[in-house]
């Protein structure tokens, strides 16, 4: 099979036939052999209906239904799951990404021998304060930190090659930042395409203000897990040693101090009555804490079924 495309859904009903007959047109033009897997969401509307009625006629529509809303990064999880195509694209059920796409992303994938191709909303028409702010802020963000040069990672439609979201895995709200998370498995050849962003004909919106705190915690969540997930002993314990030490230290002086000011008859104050002594056992305390989260850490990493789970692109 040609091409899987993966529908994630929430409340849609209206847009869903238009959409696959928009993409049915499409995919027969290029001749491709192709299915759609739409996964509902947990809707509170007749989508799941629609869906339903959708199979019914055409035998290359699939569906997935959530018994309640689990998030888009499920959805997409469970997508990919069920994925069976070579090239797996990716487009949100609401109208704002075209099919007419589908074709060139196709191509890229095949030709230019890219591993993802992420979408490039350039022109937007999404509210300002709520969409388009947070998102030019996280995307500028997150390409310095992972340095993959996307202008748009959250973009709905994209296209992969099938070995990448069958090694991948999508949790939480890291739909975000699949390409980081590709990038982390080892793809990366990862390339860009400007498509057209059409404006939302029925419903709303599901994103709200909350893009700005979710977005700004998923990022570091993943950068956390992709540099330190397999060996937390490294971060927690580093910090947690060099506070230990300049505490231990600090202490250290406070006292070595006391004691020449006792041989040398020199007046000082107690050392519980100096506010450094404080500082110092704070430090040691803090210190002692998070080396003890790494050592724990590293002990339930050391016990995890997955941490021998590498992911291997050849074998002869």
């Amino acid at each position: 099979m040609d091409i899987s495309i993966v529908i994630p859904l929430y409340n849609e009903e209206e847009s869903l036939p238009e959409l696959v007959a928009w993409i049915e047109k499409v995919v027969e033009k290029h001749g491709f052999s192709y299915e759609i897997i739409m996964v509902n969401d947990g809707s509170s509307d007749s989508s799941w209906k629609v869906i339903e009625d959708i199979a019914s006629k055409n035998g290359n529509v699939r569906g997935i239904c959530f018994r309640r809303n689990y998030g888009k990064s499920a959805a997409l999880h469970c997508g990919f799951k069920a994925s069976k195509g070579d090239i797996v694209l990716t487009m949100d059920a609401d109208l704002q990404d075209s099919p007419d796409e589908i074709p060139e992303f196709y191509r890229m994938i095949k030709e230019e021998n890219f591993d993802l191709v992420s979408g490039w909303k350039k022109k937007r028409y999404d509210n300002t304060l709520s969409k388009n702010i947070p998102s030019k802020l996280y995307n500028a963000t997150a390409r310095k930190i992972s340095g993959i040069k996307l202008h748009d990672m959250n973009c709905g439609i994209k296209a992969y090659r099938s070995e990448v979201v069958k090694s991948i895995e999508v949790f939480g709200e890291m739909h975000r930042y699949i390409p980081i998370i590709a990038k982390w498995a080892g793809f990366h050849r990862i390339g860009e395409k400007i498509v057209e962003h059409r404006m939302r004909q029925y419903g709303k919106t599901k994103f709200g203000l909350n893009r700005f705190i979710h977005g700004y915690l998923d990022l570091l969540t993943i950068m956390f897990i992709s540099k330190f997930g397999k060996s937390p002993m490294h971060i927690f314990g580093a910090v947690g040693s060099v506070m230990f030490l300049v505490g231990f230290l600090s202490a250290l002086w406070l006292g070595i101090y006391k004691i020449y000011c006792m041989s040398a008859n020199i007046p000082a104050i107690l050392i519980t009555s100096n506010p450094y002594f404080y500082i110092a056992l704070t430090a040691m305390i803090i210190g002692t804490q998070l080396f003890l989260a790494g050592f724990l850490a590293e002990l339930i990493s050391r016990n995890s079924s997955e941490r021998n789970n590498y992911l291997i692109s050849k074998n002869i």
